[in-house]
Order: structure tokens, then sequence, then C-alpha cells
């Protein structure tokens, strides 16, 4: 079996005991995102897995947008980076 080389680790434990690896990330270049392919790239980013940097450039995203899945699962887990919970929790008219 041939394996790739690649920079950082190719599995990481997570806090609640899970293996997580990089077959649970999301395609690079990923550009529907459902509240559970954000929460991968969180979890890789914190566990870990990857660096901010490496998913900002794989994914396309902002250092802001980032921030907001950060502050997302901070407040609400999960179902904070559901698109209805944001609604739902914004102000009429914004």
């Amino acid at each position: 079996m041939f394996l790739r080389k690649q920079d950082g680790p190719r599995a990481v434990t997570m806090p609640d005991g899970s293996v997580m690896t990089r077959a649970d990330l999301p395609a690079m270049g990923t550009t529907r995102w459902v509240a559970s392919r954000k929460a991968a790239v969180v979890r890789g980013v914190l566990g870990g897995l990857i660096t901010r940097a490496q998913a900002i450039e794989w994914y396309g995203l902002s250092d802001d947008e980032f921030d907001e899945w950060l502050a997302a699962i901070a407040v609400a887990g999960l179902q904070g980076l559901k698109t209805t919970y944001v609604k739902k929790i914004q102000p009429k008219g914004e």
C-alpha cells in the first residue's frame, strides 16, 4: 500500500475520544456548505488535523466566514451552523 506524503498528521484523537482523519473532511473546493461539513472543518482545525490557513485556502473561505463558524458553534453547537438557525435569530430588516 502506498501512502502519499502530506504535511501534518493523518489522524488525530478528538477530546471526546473519537478519531478524525483527513478522509472525514469535505472535499477540497466544496462550495455547498451544510452544517455537518462546516462542523467537520472546524473540528479538524480545532483538533489539529489541519491548520486554519489550510482550511481557508482549501475551501476558499474568508477569515470572517471561518470566525462566524467558530462563533456559531461556541454559542449554539452544530445547530448554530444551520442557515435556518441564523435566519431565526437575525432581527428583521438585516
